[in-house]
């Protein structure tokens, strides 16, 4: 997956939301981007599924521009797994299946222990046919991130966007989460959106954004020395970790 000065800019909008994007995201590794509240991280992860199409430039999954391939089809190779996940009216499976409905129960406990949510349905009354409220209201913000993450992880996808998708977990399920999705995501462009440095540290290439704009790209120690920005980002969470 390839972003080429991709753009996007608002009808009737002053300024562009993003302006000249540009960077590969390799399966098999890990694209994580980061940058301050309103530098565009959601808006630029949004162009791949194609929510949005950037208004110039280009977005490209195997080197073909998103806008030539079926809608259908692209986002069938995608796993999204949103900032705020939804889950629809029915029961833990139904919602699993979503992107697949003929996976078996064992697809199912397996994408739930990779997403650290298989302790908390064998927990519940009735495990996999336990029922869930639209909007998945029954079930904590953690874990609707984890049965979101699971519901990806069934189907499979070439192509796994998650937009701050570990932010309501805490740091322990958070990097057990992240160990136990390599390798199963070995063969596929994993692009995530977080907010903690420690979700992204060990990602083989960080994009940071800032206002729109890339700033640096690299691996966490390469920024350290090269993108005073990331600097910046990790300074003020290291300083707000220490007050706790």
């Amino acid at each position: 997956m390839e972003l080429r000065d991709a753009q996007f800019k608002f009808p009737g909008a002053d300024e562009p939301v993003l302006r000249d994007i540009s960077f590969r995201a390799e399966p098999g590794k890990t694209t994580a981007i980061i940058g301050g509240t309103g530098s565009g991280k959601t808006t630029l992860l949004s162009l791949i599924p194609r929510l949005i199409d950037a208004t110039s430039g280009a977005v490209t999954v195997s080197d073909t521009d998103v806008r030539r391939i079926d809608l259908d089809v692209l986002r069938s190779g995608i796993g999204l797994v949103p900032q705020r996940p939804y889950l629809f009216s029915g029961t833990v499976a139904t919602n699993l299946r979503y992107g697949k409905p003929d996976a078996t129960d064992e697809e199912l406990w397996r994408a739930l222990e990779i997403a650290q949510a298989a302790d908390f349905v064998r927990a519940m009354p009735e495990g996999l046919d336990t029922p869930i409220a639209q909007g998945g209201t029954t079930v904590s913000g953690g874990q609707r991130q984890r049965l979101a993450i699971a519901r990806a992880l069934v189907r499979r996808p070439s192509i796994y966007l998650f937009d701050d998708s570990f932010s309501a977990l805490d740091l322990t399920t958070d990097a057990r989460l992240r160990a136990a999705l390599k390798p199963e995501t070995s063969d596929a462009c994993v692009i995530v959106v977080a907010q903690r440095v420690s979700t992204i540290v060990e990602a083989e290439q960080i994009v940071v954004l800032e206002d729109g704009a890339v700033v640096g790209i690299g691996t966490h120690d390469q920024l350290l020395e090269t993108c005073p920005c990331y600097v910046e980002i990790v300074e003020s969470q290291r300083s707000v970790q220490e007050a706790l």
